[in-house]
C-alpha cells in the first residue's frame, strides 16, 4: 500500500467511522468507513468492501472494492475490484476493471492531455527524423 515510497503507516478510516467534509493526506489512505466530501491524497486510496465515498476523489492511484458516488481523478492507475460500485466519471491514464464491477459514468483516459496513440506517433516521428 506504500505507493509513495514512504514506510510510515497509512491512514485508515475504520468501519463505523463517518467524515462529513474534506479529507486531505500527503500519503496513502484506506477507507472502510464513510466519507462525504472531497478526498485528496498524494498517494494511494483504497476503498474497502465496506467503504463509501460521496463527493470527489483526487489521488495518485486508487483501488476500489466498495461504493463510490463521486468523480475520480487518478494520476496513474484506477482499479475496480469485482465488488466495486461506482456512479461518477473517471479520469485516469490506466484502468483495470474486474468482472462483476458496476460502473455508471464516463471514463477519460489520457496522459497529460495526449492519448497513448498520439504519444506513439510522436515517438515514431522522432525516431524517423
Amino acid at each position: 500500500m506504500y505507493s509513495n515510497g514512504d514506510t510510515s503507516m497509512p491512514n485508515i478510516l475504520a468501519r463505523g467511522t463517518k467524515i462529513n467534509g474534506d479529507l486531505e493526506t500527503e500519503g496513502d489512505i484506506r477507507i472502510d468507513g464513510k466519507v462525504m466530501g472531497k478526498l485528496l491524497a498524494k498517494g494511494k486510496v483504497v476503498v474497502g468492501t465496506e467503504g463509501y465515498v460521496e463527493g470527489e476523489i483526487k489521488c495518485k492511484n486508487i483501488d476500489i472494492a466498495g461504493e463510490i458516488k463521486a468523480d475520480i481523478q487518478a494520476e496513474e492507475l484506477t482499479v475496480l475490484k469485482a465488488t466495486a460500485r461506482i456512479v461518477g466519471n473517471i479520469s485516469t491514464p490506466k484502468i483495470s476493471i474486474e468482472p462483476g464491477a458496476l460502473f455508471v459514468g464516463a471514463c477519460k483516459m489520457d496522459l497529460n492531455g495526449k492519448s497513448k496513440g498520439d504519444e506513439r506517433k510522436e515517438k515514431e516521428q522522432k525516431q524517423s527524423s
